[in-house]
């Protein structure tokens, strides 16, 4: 051993131990830790619940009221207003909506898809709108845009196919 480091020695060999000691097996498993997850043992026999809760009863639900008692719902926290009640029916705004703008895009590159797709995007605004109207729907500014991109598309359609006809019109008179 070096005199400045106490309990190591040059060669990697253990200091002197106890010769009292039993003696440690190499091979042996380690103790065994608790497992997580693992009920822990309260002294309980087995099959006994250790919450203190008999069997069928959920220690974490909350306590039942009385009988006779009406029962306290927590409030919602969202205003109530005309057609609340039923489910709202937001589809055809919002299906307007996005055929309308696919007319927009059809109508530059293919306008016989583009003028039928704008038609069916200002349709579909116009029931949005009329659910709107009748309360049955909340979304008044998609039935609104699906009437402006559906005529817009329709526009851009019309504009396309003249332009376009325009241009073949002067290929096929050379």
């Amino acid at each position: 051993m070096q005199p400045g480091y106490p309990g190591q020695d040059p060669y990697g060999q253990q200091p002197n131990q106890d010769p009292t000691a039993q003696p440690h097996d190499p091979y042996a498993q380690p103790p065994q830790a608790p497992q997580y997850g693992q009920q822990p043992t309260s002294g309980q026999p087995y099959g006994q619940p250790t919450s203190g809760q008999p069997y069928g009863q959920d220690p974490y639900a909350q306590q039942q009221q009385p009988y006779g008692a009406a029962p306290q719902y927590p409030a919602a926290g969202y205003p109530t207003g005309p057609g609340q009640g039923q489910g709202q029916n937001n589809t055809m705004g919002l299906i307007g909506m996005i055929v309308g703008i696919a007319s927009i895009v059809l109508g530059l590159c293919c306008p016989l898809l583009g003028v039928p797709a704008g038609i069916v995007g200002i349709v579909l605004g116009v029931m949005g709108q009329k659910k709107v109207q009748a309360g049955e729907a909340s979304n008044p500014g998609q039935a609104k845009a699906a009437l402006i991109c559906g005529g817009v598309g329709v526009v851009v359609g019309i504009i396309s196919a003249i332009a376009g006809a325009a241009i073949n019109m002067g290929n096929f008179g050379s």
